[in-house]
């Protein structure tokens, strides 16, 4: 009897990320580690599953059949655990770690849909990503939503949905501005800790702009902040402008209360990302809650 069930979730995620590269970086294995476990598994079910090719893999026929029946066994191990979780009256509060501009102004989208797929109550706490990978460490949060992954052993990361920093003010702006433009504007700035004021400060690095000779009005702790202080700026012949994620102020742009702009011949992009700590790879609620979270993402 195969009692080992890693091996059913090295094969299940080999056929859901449909190579064995990928599957290795989401169990946090090597690669030689997942193709040893695919062999034990063939091995034990005594026929070829699994078929690599250039362009990915392929089941066979058999491997089709097996991969039907272990979707079955994993739904019942998900159900199983929930069921030992309500005996034992430890049902769970599902907790998200999510960055300001995440977890004001993405992850509300999601909540209801998100809350229906754990069966029960999420709770999401809102801090700077380096804070929010802390947490994550420290077992505090159960996932963590971040725009850049930090460098530690203990975390997978997953490549979630891609944002793009844009210019913006309540004032009319051109649809693109030339970089010696900036220096026409007042500033409202993010803290030099926050990942958007490290990104933006290196892009203007490769601009040849020092950003310390801009006049600087006021700089503050997040998002919403950032937001707020252009909206209630004055309205004068010299804009006041800030950088900030285009999902921020999706609403405002298209009501007409606040102007983006780009910044010709440059592009501020960055992914946003879900992490995970690499002892709860395994765990049937973080992996249903990212499969879903990465079915569910922007476009």
């Amino acid at each position: 009897m195969l009692k080992d069930f890693s091996k059913i979730q090295t094969f299940l995620t080999v056929v859901r990320e449909k190579s064995f590269s990928k599957a290795s970086k989401k169990l946090g294995i090597s690669q030689p580690a997942v193709t040893q476990q695919i062999k034990l598994f063939e091995d034990y079910v005594e026929t070829k599953i699994v078929d690599r090719k250039k362009n990915g893999i392929r089941l066979t026929k058999e491997g089709e059949e097996i991969y039907a029946i272990m979707l079955k066994l994993e739904r019942c191990i998900f159900n199983t655990e929930k069921d030992i979780l309500k005996v034992i009256n430890k049902q769970l509060t599902f907790v998200i770690g999510a960055s300001f501009t995440i977890g004001n102004y993405i992850l509300p989208n999601y909540l209801n849909r998100i809350k229906e797929k754990v069966e029960n109550d999420i709770l999401v706490k809102i801090d700077l990503s380096k804070y929010i990978l802390e947490q994550l460490k420290d077992k505090k949060v159960d996932i963590a939503m971040v725009e850049a992954p930090g460098f530690d052993d203990d975390m997978l990361y997953r490549e979630w949905m891609e944002d793009e920093l844009v210019l913006f003010s309540n004032s009319p702006i051109p649809k693109y501005v030339k970089k010696e433009d900036l220096y026409n504007f007042d500033w409202v700035c993010r803290e030099e800790s926050s990942h958007t004021r490290q990104l933006v400060s290196s892009i203007f690095e490769e601009m040849d702009i020092d950003c310390k000779t801009f006049n600087v009005k006021s700089i503050v702790s997040s998002s919403t902040a950032v937001k707020q202080s252009i909206l209630k700026a004055p309205k004068d012949e010299r804009p006041t402008v800030s950088i900030i994620s285009k999902f921020v102020i999706e609403d405002e742009v298209q009501n007409g209360t606040l102007y983006s702009a780009k910044i010709r011949g440059y592009k501020f992009k960055r992914y946003m990302y879900i992490a995970y700590l690499k002892e709860r790879r395994h765990d049937a609620y973080i992996d249903g809650m990212i499969d879903f979270l990465m079915n569910i993402k922007k476009v």
